[in-house]
Protein backbone atom coordinates (compact mmCIF):
# COMPACT_ATOMS: atom_id res chain seq x y z
CA UNK A 1 0.00 0.00 0.00
CA UNK A 2 1.58 3.34 -1.04
CA UNK A 3 2.40 5.98 1.54
CA UNK A 4 1.96 9.62 0.52
CA UNK A 5 1.36 13.09 1.91
CA UNK A 6 -1.80 15.20 1.95
CA UNK A 7 -0.79 18.23 -0.13
CA UNK A 8 -4.21 19.87 -0.52
CA UNK A 9 -7.53 19.73 1.29
CA UNK A 10 -10.58 21.99 0.96
CA UNK A 11 -12.82 21.22 3.93
CA UNK A 12 -15.79 23.16 2.55
CA UNK A 13 -15.82 21.04 -0.63
CA UNK A 14 -14.48 17.85 0.97
CA UNK A 15 -11.85 17.48 -1.75
CA UNK A 16 -8.14 16.90 -1.37
CA UNK A 17 -4.98 15.54 -2.93
CA UNK A 18 -2.49 12.90 -1.79
CA UNK A 19 0.93 13.16 -3.41
CA UNK A 20 2.97 9.99 -3.84
CA UNK A 21 6.30 10.56 -5.55
CA UNK A 22 5.50 12.88 -8.43
CA UNK A 23 1.90 11.69 -8.84
CA UNK A 24 -1.14 13.44 -7.36
CA UNK A 25 -4.16 11.36 -6.34
CA UNK A 26 -7.36 13.35 -5.73
CA UNK A 27 -9.74 12.13 -3.03
CA UNK A 28 -13.06 12.96 -1.39
CA UNK A 29 -13.42 13.35 2.38
CA UNK A 30 -15.55 10.19 2.52
CA UNK A 31 -12.38 8.21 1.67
CA UNK A 32 -10.78 9.04 5.04
CA UNK A 33 -10.92 5.73 6.92
CA UNK A 34 -11.26 7.12 10.44
CA UNK A 35 -14.58 8.77 9.54
CA UNK A 36 -13.43 12.27 10.51
CA UNK A 37 -14.08 13.82 7.05
CA UNK A 38 -11.19 16.20 7.68
CA UNK A 39 -7.40 15.86 7.46
CA UNK A 40 -4.52 18.28 7.98
CA UNK A 41 -2.12 19.31 5.26
CA UNK A 42 1.18 17.47 5.52
CA UNK A 43 -0.36 14.36 7.09
CA UNK A 44 1.40 11.16 6.03
CA UNK A 45 -1.16 8.61 4.86
CA UNK A 46 -1.40 5.13 3.40
CA UNK A 47 -3.94 4.83 0.61
CA UNK A 48 -5.45 2.53 -1.96
CA UNK A 49 -4.99 3.79 -5.53
CA UNK A 50 -8.11 3.36 -7.65
CA UNK A 51 -7.92 3.41 -11.45
CA UNK A 52 -10.93 5.04 -13.10
CA UNK A 53 -12.01 5.15 -16.72
CA UNK A 54 -10.07 7.43 -19.01
CA UNK A 55 -6.79 6.69 -17.23
CA UNK A 56 -7.62 8.74 -14.13
CA UNK A 57 -6.37 7.60 -10.75
CA UNK A 58 -7.58 8.64 -7.32
CA UNK A 59 -6.98 7.74 -3.70
CA UNK A 60 -9.61 5.33 -2.47
CA UNK A 61 -9.43 4.55 1.23
CA UNK A 62 -7.01 6.78 3.16
CA UNK A 63 -5.47 5.79 6.51
CA UNK A 64 -3.57 8.49 8.44
CA UNK A 65 -0.21 7.19 9.74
Amino acid sequence: MPQGTVTAFDASRGLGVVTYGEVDYPFHATAIADGSRSIALGTTVRFTPIHRSGGRCEAGVIWPC
